[in-house]
């Protein structure tokens, strides 16, 4: 899973590289949380989702969980990769229940949002 998504970076300053094809992740579903230049596009956070955390992402009322299969989402379990929204994992993180980041594999836009320091308390090896 350690292929190179051309010219976007991760926090490290590396190539960005894939975050997990199963389940397939990334706000245009191709497997990592590149942007593509296109604004807006904040499912940055490469992590690695655990039982804690998909309760706490519940319980704030984004369902990672339930499988919708209009969306090709099959729903997380514990030990997925999923790209998730950097506003979501700061406030997890706020919280003391956020999952750990694949650096490698997060996308360099996500320190707009929090610090680096904070996303490598929480790395996580590829």
């Amino acid at each position: 899973m350690a292929s190179e998504i051309s010219e976007e970076r991760n926090v490290l300053g590396g190539k960005l590289l894939a975050c997990s094809y199963a389940p397939l992740t990334g706000y245009f579903r191709e497997g990592n949380c590149a942007c593509h230049g296109v604004e807006g596009v904040v499912h940055l956070v490469c992590v690695k989702v655990t039982r804690e955390f998909l309760e706490f992402s519940v319980a704030r009322g984004n369902d990672l969980v339930t499988p919708l299969p209009e969306m090709r989402f099959r729903g997380l379990q514990p030990g997925d990769r999923w790209c998730l929204h950097v506003l979501r994992w700061a406030e997890a993180y706020k919280a003391g229940m956020a999952p750990d980041v694949v650096l490698e594999a997060t996308h360099e836009n996500a320190l707009r949002y929090v610090p680096l320091e904070a996303l490598m308390a929480h790395g996580h090896d590829m």
